[in-house]
């Protein structure tokens, strides 16, 4: 393969790298908090990464395409997908308690309320 050939290949696959699928996302509110369910199917614990940066939730993962011991993909047809997906979050929700478990391929991510935005009873007296 002529060297042109080859620095064009490296770029498609950087390009590719980079690139990103926006996994589904399902997102729930109640009185103390939301929850956010992402469908990310093949990305172990170890490739998810999930950041608050600013007001921001950042969830990244991406999937391991198995290859046999010793050998390298030279040409591959099947893209392995790598998932991007960022939120804003209100101020009201206490982001130092954030919550995340990934099973069977759900990322749960759960984000509470903080204190003084959660709703509470009064109690009101007579007299």
């Amino acid at each position: 393969m002529s060297d042109k050939k080859q620095v064009t290949a490296r770029a498609a696959v950087d390009t590719e790298q980079q690139r990103a699928v926006s996994p589904a996302v399902d997102v729930f509110e109640d009185a103390s908090g939301i929850t956010l369910l992402a469908d990310m199917p093949g990305v172990p614990r170890d490739q998810l990464d999930l950041k608050i940066e600013g007001d921001a939730l950042l969830i990244e993962g991406a999937v391991q395409q198995p290859t046999p011991d010793g050998l390298e993909a030279v040409y591959a047809e099947v893209r392995v997908p790598r998932y991007r997906r960022s939120f804003t979050l209100s101020r009201e929700l206490d982001t130092a308690r954030i919550d995340a478990n990934l099973k069977d391929g759900v990322l749960t991510v759960r984000i509470p309320k903080q204190a003084h935005a959660q709703p509470r009873r009064i109690a009101v007296t007579a007299g």
